[in-house]
């Protein structure tokens, strides 16, 4: 059936969805949680920084890459630098060659272009080994 996605709760899989718009925090949210996947939202890099400093740690980060105070690439960067081992996925709309391979460079696992849907979700978790049954 095409409805049906597996459920990955028993996996305890947890995400950090980061983004400033509130229509895209919500959409990955929800997609995560039908997922089975524990999820926290933030607005910006800064908070993604930010929450990693007070001790929590995910499996997978979605980070979009145009945000104000500290924008997806620098967070990625410093989130690196601070040896977090996350799996980050960028999720952006903005998706020109130079821009993705900067991105990447920055300390990405995997990039997706919005709008994010539960297919490319999967196609994520899959490719970053997290053992989905699609």
């Amino acid at each position: 059936m095409a409805d049906e996605v597996p459920s990955l709760a028993e996996s305890k899989l947890t995400a950090l969805v980061v983004d400033d718009n509130f229509v895209n925090q919500t959409m990955h949210h929800k997609l995560l949680d039908r997922l089975g996947i524990k999820n926290d939202v933030v607005c910006n890099g800064q908070e993604a920084v930010d929450v990693h400093c007070s001790g929590r740690n995910y499996d997978l980060i979605l980070m979009d890459m145009e945000m104000p105070i500290l924008n997806g690439i620098q967070a990625t960067k410093r989130l690196r630098e601070m040896g977090i081992e996350s799996k980050i996925a960028g999720v952006t709309t903005r998706a020109n060659e130079g821009d993705k391979k900067e991105f990447m460079e920055a300390g990405l696992n995997d990039f997706q272009e919005k709008p994010l849907t539960i297919s490319k979700l999967l196609s994520i978790l899959h490719r970053l080994d997290f053992h989905v049954q699609t």
